[in-house]
């Protein structure tokens, strides 16, 4: 049986709750258990095939990839047609995309929604029209017609990957005023930008690192993102740390610094886990230092779960409106064996 991977939150953290309607805690059992939930919930029947459901994500990156094979395991867990499409950061063929599921009558929809409020009425409708919607990815105000959410304490993350960079530069830069430019994406995704900068500044604050934001650009994709990044560094050459918080903004932003033969110079402190970056940060000629890897395969596969769950007519009260936390790790350039036990338990390949 595939194992589905709980990522433990480094540092005392106590459990928040998100607000999608109303409000509940995800477990770390809850979490690290994810096809055990599928079983012993009933989801699983004799014959499912009858049952056909849809996911959608927003981008094409390795993040929302691991979503979507959390979709796809969970459907074939279960013996469900899934079907999967990518709305390319397009409202409008997002929703074009969740009218043609209704139109073709399909059962239930888990998503990863582009905006939490211009995505919300076309959800509504498509509930209202009979089709269940299940969530990841995100928090919204007015969730009460969803069976099940699943996300990340986006601030929380970011505050525990912030302590880790306070430490670092601490290391290297003293007591001394730091330049740090922030590159994430405001106009995609205000809120949960803001809750990710934030908890990264608020960290830095809170240990007292002195420093002055020289930049803070949107660019989430990998290519704009080192595009970006190298602007900075050509406008902004007293930059000594880049905070990213997505991983194409990550990835874009290490390589504007190594094609730019800072490494040595420029700290950069990112979001979200993935082969490419957690073999980043066990380089260590390498400008990324610490990260914090968010686990979207269990949401994905917890979503599809519940969505099931609640389609076959089971009892999804503990759920319904509820937007829950699943845990995120901090990967750091000074704990490379935590890197490497982040990376097996994760199904890639441990590095020498």
């Amino acid at each position: 049986m595939k194992k589905v991977t709980a990522l433990l939150l480094t540092g005392a953290m106590v459990f928040s709750l998100a607000a999608c309607g109303s409000s509940s805690t995800t477990t770390t059992e809850e979490s690290s258990a994810a096809e055990e939930t599928a079983e012993e919930s009933g989801t699983e029947t004799a014959d499912n095939s009858d049952i056909t459901i849809a996911g959608i994500v927003f981008q094409d990156d390795q993040f929302m990839n691991m979503m979507t094979q959390g979709y796809v395991d969970a459907a074939n867990d279960l013996g469900v047609t899934l079907m999967t499409d990518n709305t390319n950061n397009d409202q409008a063929k997002e929703t074009e995309l969740i009218n043609t599921y209704l139109a073709q009558g399909v059962d239930g929809l888990v998503i990863a929604p582009l905006n939490g409020d211009a995505s919300v009425a076309a959800l509504k409708a498509a509930d209202e029209g009979g089709m269940k919607i299940a969530l990841t990815n995100i928090e919204i105000a007015d969730g009460d017609f969803i069976v099940a959410g699943y996300t990340s304490d986006d601030y929380t993350n970011c505050y525990l990957a912030g302590q880790e960079a306070a430490e670092i530069i601490k290391e290297k830069h003293g007591d001394e005023t730091v330049n740090i430019a922030i590159v994430e994406y405001k106009s995609l995704l205000p809120d949960q930008s803001a809750n990710r900068s934030g908890g990264y500044l608020a960290a830095l604050d809170d240990a007292g690192v002195s420093y002055e934001i020289v930049a803070d650009q949107d660019a989430w994709m990998q290519d704009t993102a080192l595009e970006t990044a190298s602007s900075i560094l050509t406008a902004h050459p007293e930059t000594d740390v880049i905070i990213t918080v997505n991983d194409g903004g990550t990835i874009g932003s290490v390589m504007a610094v190594q094609n730019a033969g800072l490494s040595d110079d420029i700290m950069v402190f990112g979001h979200d886990g993935s082969d490419q970056i957690s073999s980043m940060i066990y380089d260590e000629s390498c400008p990324l230092m610490a990260v914090v890897a968010q686990d979207p395969y269990t949401m994905g596969y917890l979503a599809v779960t519940a969505l099931v769950n609640a389609v076959q007519g089971g009892d999804y009260s503990d759920t319904a409106g509820v937007c829950q936390y699943v845990d995120g790790i901090v990967l750091t350039s000074r704990d490379l064996d935590g890197v490497n036990t982040w990376r097996v338990e994760n199904g890639f390949e441990a590095l020498d």
